[in-house]
């Protein structure tokens, strides 16, 4: 039996150095090559429904593929570790009609990656490792109608959305993660409702962690899908508290920097960022290796636009590596004061004037 250990605190270690986030579990789990036996497993074995393809159902089925990936990021340098869990919840399980699992692959999920951290905690007894909750967006949007011909139509409702993030959220607080990572938003409306259904989960548990929220651009326009800029999605979630902002896929870091020194320059938080290895080929590969990617890191982190690094599609263990080595020793963001305001958006940011300079 590991013994348990008090953690740091991760916002006392932000204030001190820039902390590493894990990689990419997709691209981990592709490497693998698995089958649809694998993803049945004997958990499954026999079940009508197709589950390839379902990278959180591993959390039932090859736990110890998912608990290995961990290990390997951990090895490599990462700090935080996020759960196999980006789908899991009852609106993209759906897809798969595996709804009920929901509960199960997120405990799974989190327990796994609580055992991968302990490992390597009990080995390096000065050395903190933190759990992330992954919740990922879904496929569905509450902020845009699917059908061209019916623009008030929504596939989903704020409610059901909110509940189902919230069942998924809590399940993951009972495994016992450290933080919640509320990723690749690229509907505010969506990370709203997963939001909302956090702050139910911690008034009714009296159990609070802290929020890491990450948007994502959708193209060079520089917006989410649903239009917002960086600075006016800051300003839709800023109420949240965030330990930390920041952006995550979709672009590679070099596509990824103007958006990343704006929301370093506005948010009164820590910032996160975990790009893509560069942008996909033809084949929907990523080319961009370790060193490349580590390299737009250094010059990022020697700017003073970084809290936490991280690597989204297409990033390995090596990419982590090479990051953890380009931020070594360099001094993380200092958090910038702004003057009290009201900050408002829609697609745009609008603080009402307050006669000091914003």
């Amino acid at each position: 039996m590991i013994p348990v250990r008090t953690k740091k605190a991760l916002s006392d270690e932000l204030a001190e150095r820039i902390v590493v986030l894990d990689g990419a579990m997709g691209t981990e789990i592709q490497a693998l090559k698995l089958v649809s036996a694998d993803y049945h497993g004997k958990h499954f074995e026999g079940l009508g429904n197709d589950l390839t393809g379902n990278n959180d159902i591993l959390n039932l089925t090859a736990p110890d593929a998912i608990r290995d990936i961990h290990l390997s990021y951990l090895a490599a340098g990462a700090d935080i570790v996020t759960t196999n869990t980006f789908n899991a919840t009852t609106v993209s399980q759906a897809d798969y009609a595996m709804e009920e699992y929901v509960v199960e692959i997120n405990s799974e999920g989190a327990r796994l990656a609580n055992e991968a951290c302990d490992q390597v905690m009990a080995a390096a007894p000065d050395r903190t490792c933190w759990v992330a909750g992954a919740l990922g967006p879904t496929n569905k949007t509450t902020s845009i109608s699917p059908d061209v011909n019916d623009p008030g139509y929504r596939a989903i409702d704020f409610d059901t959305l909110k509940d189902s993030y919230k069942q998924a959220a809590r399940a993951l607080l009972v495994g016992g993660v450290d933080l919640f990572l509320v990723e690749t938003i690229f509907d505010t409306l969506n990370a709203k409702a997963c939001i909302f259904g956090l702050e139910e989960l911690f008034e009714e548990t009296e159990e609070r962690r802290p929020l890491l929220i990450s948007g994502t651009i959708t193209d060079l326009s520089g917006r989410t899908l649903t239009g917002q800029t960086p600075e006016a999605f800051w300003n839709s979630v800023r109420h949240a508290r965030p330990l930390t902002i920041g952006l995550n896929c979709s672009l590679g870091a070099e596509g990824m920097r103007p958006h990343l020194v704006e929301l370093s320059r506005i948010a009164d938080t820590f910032i996160c960022a975990y790009p893509n290895a560069g942008l996909p080929n033809e084949f929907g590969e990523y080319d961009e290796q370790a060193e490349e990617t580590a390299g737009f890191v250094r010059e990022w982190a020697q700017e003073g636009l970084l809290n936490i690094i991280g690597g989204c599609c297409g990033t390995t263990p090596a990419h982590i590596a090479a990051m953890r080595k380009a931020v070594d020793g360099l001094p993380p963001r200092a958090i910038p004061a702004r003057p009290p305001a009201m900050r408002l958006s829609g697609l745009e940011p609008f603080t009402v004037a307050t006669g000091v300079s914003a």
